[in-house]
């Protein structure tokens, strides 16, 4: 567990890139396949179902402490994050052979286990592991067992860290960690065997991705240099025909398969070893339905005949990554689509835009009509990218929907915001010239202006609810959201996709905020509410 907790350490002490790699790759070049295994699944963003209940913790660490229920909660209130109040009210009495323990040794033989044990079972583990471990492995430990262990590395950075400790390409390593796999020491072995195909017969391709358009479209130049296309608002999804099977994965690694029987259809009719990336749409006499029909299909574990019905959906393939069993993301895009149209299947083929910028802008202003959210321009010489790749493709979205809403509720935040309230609920004035909840929105403040927020927040509270603090409402921000529906389960009645601030509106009172029925026109398309 020292090794883990040092390199949790190194990597949080820096904000550069190259030092964050750095020590990864000094960690797995000496790091045990069992220990490495762990590392590599925490670090990339995953883990295991949560064991434990955050509110039996609390009491525990409290009576561990010797201090009341009430100081606790003053406690975390000041500091903001569980793990680390825990750790900090516990103080430094430890032996250090808890720390020797292997991190593998931890996870298996502790962690895991506690799902399967009775309440005071999972208290004297919990209790007896505060006092072996040191205040830096215990703040992990306590992390792993909540849930909510985070650092600022991604799976693109933990793959460039065991490319250069094993030599093994990081886009190989890409391919053979996508889709399901079990942090075991075999898999560690596999993954970074020179040989090793990973049974790689299901699992997709890392999915290349776009950034938002930045500046005047015209400085990317000629057009005709572009592949065009609406930017289409489903499911992002490949379709892998192999070995006389199917599968369907979501861009978030998951097995959908079985949850849309009508795409398993289309991949069982394409020639075998075949991988098309694309996405699925609610669709219905050849356009998109809603996102908010398409959401039904989404989470349930079995799929009805009368839902079939009444929320049919399908693929728009928009790009090929693998033909007659041949990985041919190498070639250029141009290449890749006409090989993409020969294929006779029953996919939607995405259709493409061409004409000067300024017919394209106008062609995008009826994005929305079209029930898309602008275009997508990739560069047709390009090969399929891993991720993120600058310059290669963009999203050219259309302008985003925008209310001018009242902050109501502040909660803090989490990780580097813990100390801050720094998570806002607005509201909009009904019928009636009461403030209802519209939408929840976490992002778009800079650091000072929300430092100054949390300032208006702790001097204007008017309520608390357990973490919530009801506030004067005085402060009005402009939100930007991409979609808005009606909805039941939301007191106004409406629901928006994607909020965040996009700036904060000193110069309106209160009372000029929008309002519900301004907001309920967007609805049909009236953007000038």
């Amino acid at each position: 567990m020292t090794e883990f907790a040092d390199l949790y350490a190194a990597i949080d002490a820096t904000t550069k890139t190259n030092e964050k790699v750095a020590a990864m790759t000094a960690y797995f070049k000496q790091a045990s396949p069992a220990d490495a295994v762990w590392a590599m699944y925490f670090l990339s963003g995953r883990r295991p179902k949560r064991a434990i209940n955050t509110v039996k913790l609390q009491s525990w660490a409290a009576e561990d402490a010797g201090i009341p229920a009430w100081l606790f909660t003053e406690c975390y209130d000041a500091v903001g994050d569980l793990a680390e109040t825990i750790t900090l009210i516990l103080g430094a009495d430890a032996k250090i052979d808890g720390a020797e323990t292997t991190l593998s040794d931890w996870v298996t033989d502790v962690i895991l286990p506690l799902g399967g044990k009775s309440e005071p079972e999972q208290r004297e583990v919990i209790t007896h592991a505060w006092h072996q471990l040191p205040a830096l492995p215990r703040f992990l430990f306590n992390k792993l067992i909540t849930g909510a262990f985070r650092v600022g590395v991604s799976q693109d950075l933990v793959q460039r860290a065991l490319a250069q400790a094993t030599g093994i390409p990081a886009p190989t390593l890409a391919h053979r960690m996508m889709g399901e796999w079990h942090p075991t020491a075999q898999f560690y072995t596999q993954l970074i065997s020179p040989d090793s195909d990973q049974a790689l017969s299901s699992r997709p391709y890392p999915f290349a991705l776009a950034h938002p358009l930045e500046g005047a479209i015209e400085a990317l130049g000629n057009p005709d240099d572009w592949q065009i296309e609406w930017k289409w608002d489903g499911i992002r999804a490949q379709v892998i025909r192999r070995r006389g099977e199917t599968f369907v994965w979501s861009r978030g690694e998951e097995l959908i398969t079985d949850l849309f029987p009508e795409i398993r259809q289309i991949g069982d009719n394409l020639p075998d070893g075949t991988v098309l990336d694309g996405e699925i749409l609610a669709w219905r006499n050849g356009q998109p339905l809603p996102f908010a029909d398409l959401q039904k299909r989404i989470g349930r574990k079995t799929v009805g005949k009368k839902l079939l019905a009444d929320v049919p959906v399908t693929l728009v393939a928009f790009d090929l990554l693998e033909l007659a069993g041949e990985d041919i993301r190498e070639l250029p895009l141009a290449q890749r689509r006409q090989k993409l149209e020969a294929i006779d299947a029953d996919f939607v083929l995405a259709p493409l835009h061409v004409g000067t910028w300024q017919e394209l802008s106008e062609i995008r202003l009826g994005a929305r009509e079209a029930g898309t959210e602008g275009f997508m321009l990739k560069r047709l010489n390009a090969a399929y990218g891993t991720g993120r790749k600058r310059g290669v493709w963009w999203k050219w979205k259309t302008e985003p929907m925008t209310v001018d809403a009242v902050l109501v509720y502040a909660q803090r935040g989490s990780g580097r915001r813990a100390s801050l309230y720094s998570d806002y609920t607005f509201a909009i004035w009904d019928e009636t010239g009461n403030l209802v909840p519209f939408a929840k929105a976490y992002s778009g403040l800079d650091d000072d202006e929300m430092r100054r927020v949390d300032a208006f927040v702790r001097q204007h509270t008017l309520e608390k609810f357990g973490p919530v603090r009801t506030v004067t409402p005085q402060l009005v921000m402009e939100l930007a959201f991409e979609g808005i529906q009606l909805s039941k389960r939301h007191k106004s009645g409406i629901a928006v996709r994607f909020p965040r601030i996009s700036r904060w509106r000193h110069d309106k009172s209160p009372e000029q905020a929008d309002t519900l029925i301004n907001v309920k026109r967007l609805i049909n398309g009236d953007d000038s509410a």
